[in-house]
């Protein structure tokens, strides 16, 4: 028989006929305030379990299902949850993070379409190949994350700080990344010919400074008192985008056709090899 107790008080919670937890049935379950650290968990169901403030350091959660489960200002530093189902097309039955930890976590392949992650701290957590389609992640810290080949499409990060995060060949199409902070950000591509993509996305007062956006895809983008000091634009595509009011200064513009880009009260005389064309010259400072 194995015990799971309650954090402090050593509560028990539940009592399992297993000496591991791996592939358990704990649907349903109120572990509120559960003490699970480096816990066994690969292959177990928590669907609509409670975990709020539970202890998850270093667990394993790998292939774990969790949809509906909440775990709100619980604490998953280190936990594994590569490959873990936490999202649902019914965003109503997603997971919920609300002000979790998962500083380091692994969330490499998760299925996290609709998951709320609001003021969550993922700063350096891997995210890799992760559907995060529909996610929020408001206000929530992405600092060095290494997300690969992502699909954040439709997803909400407004005010979400992805300082320095590696952001390479993912996918942000009509994503809320007003007031972002993507400085010193990599949108680029590991591969000659690859591309990240931002169509569509609203980065209006996003901090872009010293970004990567090599070859990035951006047709029809927001960028409206964005700052895109320092940033590499170099062949980048915004086909249809607005750089209105925002700060271009020493902004790389090589390559990047500006025919259909609203560039009203920006100045790109501050901008390196920007080709303005000659009817917008009065348009731009």
């Amino acid at each position: 028989m194995m015990e799971i107790k309650k954090i402090g008080s050593g509560e028990v919670l539940a009592t399992i006929d297993a000496d591991t937890l791996a592939g358990a049935d704990l649907s349903e379950m109120r572990l509120e305030d559960a003490d699970l650290e480096n816990a066994d968990l690969n292959h177990a169901r928590l669907d609509f379990a409670d975990l709020n403030r539970a202890n998850l350091k270093g667990a394993n959660l790998q292939h774990a299902s969790l949809i509906g489960a909440h775990l709100n200002d619980a604490d998953l530093t280190n936990a594994d949850l590569s490959h873990a189902e936490m999202g649902s097309d019914n965003h109503a039955h997603a997971a919920m993070l609300l002000n979790s930890k998962l500083v380091h976590a692994n969330l490499t392949h998760a299925y996290l379409h609709w998951v709320d992650f609001r003021e969550a701290d993922l700063s350096q957590a891997a995210l890799s190949r992760a559907d995060m389609r529909h996610a929020v992640f408001y206000r929530t810290n992405l600092t060095e994350v290494i997300a690969h080949d992502c699909l954040f499409i439709r997803a909400n990060l407004r005010e979400a700080n992805l300082n320095h995060a590696d952001l390479r060949d993912s996918h942000f199409n009509d994503a809320n990344m007003i007031k972002a902070d993507l400085s010193y950000a990599n949108l680029g591509s590991r591969h000659e010919d690859g591309f990240s993509v931002i169509n569509k996305a609203n980065m209006e007062r996003a901090n872009l400074s010293h970004a990567q956006l090599r070859n990035i895809f951006a047709r029809s983008v927001n960028l409206h008192q964005a700052d895109l000091s320092h940033a590499n634009l170099e062949e980048a595509v915004l086909t249809g985008s607005i750089i209105s009011h925002a700060d271009v200064s020493n902004a790389e513009f090589k390559g990047v056709e500006l025919e259909t880009v609203s560039m009203g009260y920006s100045n790109f005389s501050q901008a390196l090899n920007a080709n303005i064309p000659e009817h917008k010259k009065k348009g731009v400072q």
